[in-house]
């Protein structure tokens, strides 16, 4: 079953109404994201670590992006939606008190990917994790990231 995303208000607030993500898309609905920059140190220096897209992403294939980010299914919050995706995606378990809010950010753009319309309407809040950990050591979801 297609995942279902809660329809928001400016503000990120749900409005009681929830639609198919490809909907949401297809028609530029607002819906809600979480999106979680992991920072560590490394040989005194401090770096942004970036995740690589799978080709077969629906929007913004094969490039890189943010640490983790997801959209937000109908229900659940914008921290509980970072932490399942940062498990999802990188195998890293956290806790909401690991994530630091930077913000929220509201956008929207239109595009075409694999010869369809995009088009995004995004709340999204900001968070960053302190994470020392190696690349290695991340367990990545072949399906959302290839590298």
């Amino acid at each position: 079953m297609e995942e279902m995303l809660d329809l928001v208000n400016e503000q990120g607030d749900p409005l009681g109404r929830a639609v198919p993500r490809s909907e949401a898309h297809r028609l530029g609905l607002r819906h809600r994201t979480s999106h979680v920059w992991l920072v560590r140190r490394k040989n005194g220096a401090l770096e942004v670590l970036l995740q690589k897209r799978s080709d077969e992403k629906d929007s913004f294939p094969g490039c890189y992006d943010i640490s983790s980010a997801g959209h937000i299914p109908a229900g659940q919050g914008f921290v509980d939606s970072a932490l399942r995706e940062l498990k999802e995606e990188l195998g890293v378990t956290a806790q909401p008190q690991d994530l630091i809010l930077c913000g929220q950010r509201s956008f929207q753009f239109s595009a075409v990917f694999h010869g369809k319309p995009f088009k995004d309407n995004q709340v999204s809040n900001v968070y960053l994790l302190w994470l020392d950990r190696d690349a290695e050591e991340f367990t990545l979801q072949k399906e959302e990231i290839s590298a």
